[in-house]
């Protein structure tokens, strides 16, 4: 994987012979693309209708999958239509965890151009959550090569840039069929897209949240800094019991102590308190978040003071009683940059009293992702 051959012609098209395919045309056959082998399939999927596409909800034509067995190593990847792959009952990911997986989008700009968002940063995310679980990692080059392949072969699904982009899903899983507690000798590697909408509903949706003190998400030690599928299955109940008292989500609070902010359900989160964002530290704990380091790198070109250490509820709590201006959000790949209304725990409630930090985050990377906007710091990459 780390050495795949490139088409010669595979930054103008997909050659079929002597035919040039554009990309993203649908033709039923075998094909390549950035030298990736490709077999386009007969049954094409249903398309989104209505002016909203729930997220997550549809899945693209063609998943693109690439093995790695421990004597051999990686083998060259392939596209095929989608339902291709299937996991086996005994596999280290079914039974034991051993999954992980990485969310980033692709956005079609003003001229039509599909461009893909840090898929660097990702990918370098991806092999260190590889690494922690013992899986094996695959080079950055390999990563983004892989990802621009699949996008253009079903780049067709991409939707105008009006909050809608394609959400790509790349899974590396233990494919090998064993029982026992151990590494995997056999992975599998699979990238499959889905054209979405804004995450939540209405841009303008501000979330109420519930500071979970009983439940934890994670523990210094453990794997909360990895995106594997565990982080998630464990955040579900206390997520379940938030939404059932009508808030939105959860806000994670530390392990030890549950008093000190983590991640706003699967986001990052940030606060103002007067002039200063506070956002936690990365510390084994949470996720390492594009969009977070992204907001920290636009926040600090504006010149905010910027100041990643931990914040309390207690704190929160004090800085409104005396007056402070306060401004809660969260940040994610899906849902970029959500304002926080309020966040409630047993014994108090904080409500955010400002608003003039998030919309700008929230507009600066709109406008970057979809082309409005320059690109200061190169973060596009063109499929």
């Amino acid at each position: 994987m780390d050495s795949q051959p490139r088409s010669d012609r595979a930054d103008d098209g997909v050659s079929l012979g002597d035919t040039l395919v554009a990309p993203g045309s649908r033709v039923h056959g075998k094909a390549s693309v950035l030298g990736v082998p490709v077999t386009y399939t007969a049954t094409p999927r249903p398309r989104p209708s209505g002016s909203h596409i729930p997220f997550g909800h549809y899945l693209t034509d063609h998943v693109l999958i690439a093995e790695h067995e421990a004597a051999s190593g990686w083998q060259l990847p392939h596209i095929v239509p989608a339902g291709t792959p299937h996991a086996e009952i005994a596999s280290g990911a079914i039974q034991y965890g051993l999954s992980i997986f990485e969310g980033l989008k692709a956005f079609k700009s003003p001229s039509g151009e599909i461009r893909i968002f840090r898929p660097d940063a990702h990918a370098r995310r991806f092999a260190a959550s590889a690494s922690r679980l013992c899986m094996p990692e695959i080079a950055v080059d390999s990563f983004m090569s892989a990802v621009r392949a699949i996008v253009r072969v079903d780049a067709d699904w991409c939707p105008p840039h009006n909050g809608g982009a394609i959400y790509v899903r790349p899974t590396l899983h233990g494919s090998e069929a064993f029982l026992g507690v151990r590494p995997a000798a056999k992975h599998t590697f699979s990238v499959i897209l889905s054209p979405v909408d804004s995450y939540f509903e209405g841009d303008d949706h501000k979330l109420r949240l519930w500071a979970e003190r009983e439940y934890t998400r994670a523990a210094l030690g453990g794997v909360g800094a990895v995106k594997t599928g565990g982080n998630y299955a464990c955040s579900l109940l206390a997520a379940k019991r938030a939404k059932e008292n009508g808030f939105d989500q959860v806000m994670w609070l530390d392990a030890h102590k549950h008093e000190y902010l983590e991640e706003a359900g699967t986001m990052n989160v940030f606060v103002r308190i007067g002039d200063t964002v506070i956002t936690p530290p990365l510390g084994g704990t949470i996720l390492a978040g594009v969009t977070r380091d992204s907001c920290l790198m636009l926040l600090r070109s504006w010149g905010t003071r910027v100041d990643e250490r931990p914040v309390s509820l207690t704190e929160l709590a004090e800085s409104a009683r005396s007056g402070k201006e306060i401004e809660m959000w969260g940040t994610g790949t899906a849902a970029v940059v959500s304002p926080i209304s309020e966040l409630a725990w047993d014994s108090g409630s904080v409500k955010s009293t400002g608003s003039s930090i998030a919309p700008r985050l929230r507009e600066a990377l709109d406008g970057i992702h979809s082309g409005r906007n320059e690109d200061p710091f190169g973060w596009l990459v063109t499929i």
